[in-house]
């Protein structure tokens, strides 16, 4: 996979290059299916689990962007967006002349499953409440964060993904998790974590926070507003993104908000990003 600089308005795309080159841009149009990742698919061109890269990408800034890839997965890496976070940093960013267009949120969207929810709400920054309840070991678990106070390399890019041992067998059965291994995921059985130490003691809602930012980067731009979650998942994350882009009254677009720095502008990898 490679990563290449683009220019200003572009977005962040997705290139096959074993299909001649063709292009799926990240947005919310394109979502294909989601499960236990989020795909994209254009023409019946599929990119797989895009969340991880999305969230690195949206977490340090970066808004265009176009990444070249020769098959219809994305690697795991360690599970988390660390390596991509790494990366970027290793070859920089550029600041581009063309100021940055955020997503300001107007009024309240909600979407609801039972005693399950995701909200997006007016408010300053890009701000992230996410509530988690999973059986032993993790228990309930909550964390807050805002991308404003550019702490996402170092409070959410490390967290990694997880799941439950006694779920494998039904989750490669079902053509998923192929790639899952101790070195890419934290293992979990009934007596605790099988492959630690964690990274944080609340690494599972941290990595929750991870994907939910990567859903959301489906909007085509970054969000001014509040996101609330309650045991969600990919697909109430990327159904709120098909209902925030359905009501056009509940956004507008804002090229250099109130209480925003000065050199908010768009930005996008100095060079060329390869094999990751």
């Amino acid at each position: 996979m490679k990563l290449l600089p683009a220019p200003g308005g572009s977005g962040i795309v997705f290139r096959r290059t074993d299909l001649d080159n063709f292009e799926i841009p990240a947005v919310g149009r394109n979502v294909a299916k989601v499960s236990y990742a989020t795909s994209l698919m254009r023409q019946g061109v599929l990119i797989s689990t895009t969340e991880h890269l999305l969230s690195a990408l949206i977490g340090m800034g970066i808004d265009n962007v176009i990444v070249e890839l020769d098959n219809l997965e994305l690697p795991i890496l360690d599970g988390s967006a660390l390596p991509y976070v790494e990366a970027f940093r290793r070859v920089g960013l550029k600041t581009q002349r063309r100021k940055r267009e955020y997503l300001r949120v107007l009024k309240d969207v909600e979407v609801r499953d039972g005693d399950k929810f995701i909200g997006v709400y007016p408010g300053e920054g890009y701000r992230v409440s996410y509530q988690i309840d999973f059986p032993a070991p993790i228990g309930r678990q909550g964390f807050v964060v805002d991308l404003a106070s550019r702490n996402y390399g170092k409070e959410i890019a490390p967290a990694r993904t997880f799941g439950y041992k006694e779920d494998e067998s039904k989750l490669r059965d079902m053509g998923l998790i192929r790639g899952a291994s101790e070195e890419n995921a934290i293992i979990l059985t009934r007596r605790g974590v099988e492959n630690g130490p964690l990274r944080f003691d609340d690494e599972f809602v941290r990595h929750k926070v991870l994907d939910l930012i990567g859903d959301l980067a489906l909007v085509g731009h970054q969000i001014l507003g509040h996101v609330k979650a309650e045991r969600a998942g990919h697909a109430m994350h990327t159904a709120l993104v098909s209902r925030l882009l359905k009501d056009k009254s509940a956004w507008e677009l804002v090229a250099r908000p109130e209480k925003q720095p000065a050199e908010a502008k768009t930005s996008a990898v100095q060079q060329r990003l390869a094999a990751i």
